[in-house]
């Protein structure tokens, strides 16, 4: 079976193993996965949406190879990479270089409060437990009235990855419930502001879910 794994996550609990495994499969990463949304229309239109709703600075917050934060520079937005792996970071340079990437972990952002216009999460989750994806430190790093695309694997399971892309890897894969999601980015401050879920493609494991978010504004309350 292919598994499409689009991003390193780097939750609290990310191991030496987990890392390792990214850096191993960077390069095969990179030749298999070049675009970012290829055959998967329904993927694009919502990130052509997020675009069209963001204004200011972008992270691509667990950007693997730069795919996605190429394509956000494709659609006009200032927009630069954050990953954990340098074996993911190094091909992301080196295939786009007028692009900026950092190593940093999603948990624990080298961000200033409210300074990105919007953050894209795109896969970038998929090694965690729903408890555990960090969305009060998403919150913490885009401004109010800024918005979140989060793209992750729909269902309620966990499996593990022994091979990926042509290498041992040694990785457990999470999905996620959509409504448990949404509530855990509205505890944390967010409002949905729209939701995509799609059967999978002829390359997944299982159906997959989108949701477009807007740190709420606390001068207007919950409905900004």
């Amino acid at each position: 079976m292919w598994w499409t794994i689009n991003n390193l996550d780097t939750s609290s609990n990310i191991t030496p193993v987990t890392r390792a495994s990214y850096d191993i499969v960077a390069a095969s990463y990179a030749e298999l996965i070049p675009d970012a949304h290829a055959g998967r229309p329904l993927d694009a239109a919502i990130m052509r949406a997020f675009a069209e709703l963001t204004d200011g600075p972008v992270g691509d917050l667990g950007c693997g190879t730069g795919r996605i934060t190429a394509h956000l520079h494709e659609l006009g937005l200032d927009a630069f990479g954050v990953d954990l792996s340098e074996g993911m970071l190094g091909q992301a340079r080196r295939l786009y270089p007028h692009l900026r990437f950092t190593q940093g972990d999603i948990t624990k952002l080298d961000l200033e409060d409210d300074s990105l216009g919007g953050a894209v999460v795109w896969y970038s989750t998929v090694h965690m437990p729903a408890e555990e994806v960090p969305w009060r430190e998403f919150h913490r790093v885009v401004k109010p009235g800024g918005h979140l695309l989060h793209a992750f694997k729909l269902g309620n399971q966990k499996r593990h990855l022994s091979h990926a892309y042509g290498h041992d890897v040694d990785l457990d894969v999470y999905w996620h419930d959509i409504d448990e999601t949404v509530r855990n980015a509205t505890e944390a401050g967010f409002n949905e502001v729209a939701r995509l879920q799609r059967q999978k493609g002829v390359d997944e494991g299982g159906p997959q879910a989108f949701l477009l978010l807007c740190k709420r504004n606390p001068a207007a309350g919950r409905t900004s």
